[in-house]
């Protein structure tokens, strides 16, 4: 896979787990219906959110790695 191509999914990848760190928040924060729901409805909130870790965290580790070796790489050929 070319870097660039990789760069951007890793990016894609960050913006869709914050989407779901938000969306874990939002329900349970303020849905009436997964409120409703009891016990199940917090699972419901809490795998959003651990979804939204899991796709977020490690990619924004992994990209600044990329993105530090690429400045470091570009600097060394200059």
């Amino acid at each position: 896979m070319n870097e660039d191509t990789l760069i951007k999914v890793l990016k894609i990848s960050i913006i869709f787990g914050l989407c779901l760190f938000a969306l874990g928040g939002y329900l349970h924060l303020f849905s009436e219906r997964i409120q409703a729901l009891g016990a199940t409805g917090i699972v419901i909130s809490a795998a959003c959110i651990a979804l939204g870790f899991i796709f977020s965290l490690p990619t924004k580790i992994y990209l600044t790695i990329l993105l530090m070796k690429r400045e470091s790489d570009n600097k060394n050929q200059e």
